[in-house]
């Protein structure tokens, strides 16, 4: 089995498990052909972007037991879209993101000096 990298070219590091985030509700920002979104941005909810995500039609602070969603809140870190974290980006609202947890294949969608000028996980 392959090892899945993060955008620093290591392994991917879990996200969140309280939340349980990801795609696949593992904890990983892992991607797969049925994720159609691509769901593989770590990033640390702020209410800045919890507003905008919602002005955008993605309500993610209303809980929706029914797929296992809990509803967001500022401080929680949830594995992103990665064109609506670029969209909040260009819009001055992007949340900061755990480099070690971000999929590899979010540098199709920005590049890594990008995501370095956000992060959380570097010193």
């Amino acid at each position: 089995m392959d090892v899945e990298l993060n955008v620093l070219g290591e392994p991917l590091q879990s996200c969140s498990d309280n939340p349980l985030t990801g795609f696949f509700r593992d904890g990983n920002c892992l991607t797969g052909p049925e994720d159609v979104g691509r769901h593989t941005v770590c990033a640390e909810m702020t209410a800045e972007f919890l507003a905008f995500s919602k002005s955008r039609g993605n309500d993610l602070t209303t809980p929706h037991p029914e797929w296992a969603f809990p509803g967001l809140k500022p401080g929680d870190r949830w594995c992103l879209v990665a064109a609506r974290w670029v969209e909040a980006l260009e819009a001055g609202v992007a949340p900061r993101v755990v480099l070690l947890s971000t999929h590899q294949s979010v540098l199709q969608y920005t590049d890594l000096a990008t995501l370095k000028r956000y992060a959380l996980d570097l010193s």
